[in-house]
């Protein structure tokens, strides 16, 4: 072989080396996710985390013949942290979506990057109803405050319960939980005498909760973000409010799954209104639940584990519908009306809104087989994010 000829094979051996390099990337999609991993709410990030590698270790790591890589990056629960990662996400990994998104600052901070990048943006934790308007390429698979809040002000006016004070961390899910509250509860004849609003970081509950004692309200309505709810419930012990003959009625995030048993009794007979537990009766739940708990031995799935699980399974179904295709906008076209059974129950992304329709339950804190749990004893069905319903 002379040199020419020698010469001409390395090109061209090269030349399909590059080639098959860059059909393997091809082959490779790639979803970045951010969740604040460390930090106040790193309960949130753990459980979103642990729900999305059980759902690949279930399912998989192909889907439509491509190969799926998930990239976790920890924005600590900080706007400028999620932005600047989504960013190098977008640009550096050339993601083909965005996920995760622990809390509304972060998932709001994200938005006008995807919207300019065309990018899937799936939201599975963050629960402030705006969030989803502020980019075309938003679709979540956790909830909203307005949809979860109007099953629990409907039971309190049902149910005896005639004068609240609502009890909210200051931030975009707790204004909406406030707000949802107070239009239907009012609506059903209820009163709302007081609305309290405790800061979101390094919350003391000690001197708001003065104020509802003072306020001698039938029931206080609380919400307080994943996580922080052992934190309220050790103070209305320490303040003698559950005691005190007022009732404590909230949405589920204060009797969260995976911090319930550490409350103690303090926790039972308190009744909330929410889309997950980890009782949830269903052969899907259960299932889920074992899956679960063989992957991770020191914990229990909670809401915004399954906003996480049911985010992968909606971007697979998404990538099976287009072939495996990553265009942004026949990505998000797919998602749109996708339904399945969740292990909370029937889903459907709503082609309009982008939200997630599901069923909303009505729950008890019980102790079963030694453990907490949120027991279920009623059920809304295919609950829309009320201050959507008529857009």
């Amino acid at each position: 072989m002379n040199y020419r000829t020698l010469f001409r094979t390395l090109v061209a051996g090269t030349l399909a080396f590059a080639l098959c390099g860059a059909a393997l990337a091809q082959e490779t999609v790639k979803i970045g996710m951010i969740l604040p991993l460390t930090g106040p709410f790193a309960s949130t990030g753990r459980q979103v985390e642990a729900n999305a590698k059980l759902y690949m270790a279930q399912h998989g790591a192909t889907v439509a013949g491509k190969k799926i890589e998930l990239i976790v990056k920890d924005d600590a629960g900080v706007p400028d942290n999620t932005k600047r990662i989504a960013q190098e996400l977008l640009v550096n990994d050339k993601v083909a979506f965005l996920a995760g998104f622990g809390l509304t600052p972060l998932a709001l901070a994200t938005a006008p990057l995807a919207t300019e990048a065309k990018v899937p943006m799936v939201v599975m934790a963050a629960a402030t109803s705006v969030i989803t308007e502020r980019s075309p390429y938003i679709v979540r698979t956790g909830f909203t405050l307005p949809q979860v809040t109007v099953g629990i002000a409907d039971w309190a006016a049902k149910n005896g319960i005639k004068k609240v004070v609502t009890l909210v961390s200051d931030f975009g899910p707790g204004i909406d939980a406030e707000a949802a509250f107070k239009v239907r509860f009012t609506a059903a004849g209820g009163q709302v005498v007081e609305e309290v609003r405790v800061p979101l970081r390094n919350p003391d509950f000690a001197p708001f909760l003065q104020r509802v004692r003072d306020a001698k309200p039938d029931a206080v309505f609380v919400f307080v973000p994943s996580g922080v709810g052992a934190i309220f419930m050790k103070q209305f012990t320490e303040r003698g409010l559950d005691k005190s003959g007022i009732r404590l009625i909230g949405t589920g995030d204060v009797t969260d799954d995976d911090i319930l048993n550490d409350m103690g009794d303090v926790a039972l007979g308190v009744v909330t209104s929410f889309h997950y537990s980890a009782a949830h009766n269903s052969a899907v739940n259960k299932a889920y639940v074992s899956d679960y708990k063989k992957a991770n031995p020191t914990m229990r799935p909670n809401f915004m584990g399954v906003g996480g699980y049911d985010g992968m399974q909606l971007i697979y179904k998404a990538l099976e519908a287009t072939k495996g295709s990553t265009n942004g906008d026949a990505l998000i076209a797919a998602m749109k009306g996708m339904a399945w059974e969740s292990p909370r129950g029937p889903v459907t992304i709503d082609p309009q809104t982008r939200e997630t329709i599901q069923n909303v339950y009505i729950r008890k804190v019980e102790r079963t087989g030694g453990e907490l749990y949120n027991v279920e004893f009623e059920t809304i069905p295919a609950v829309k994010d009320p201050t959507k319903v008529a857009k």
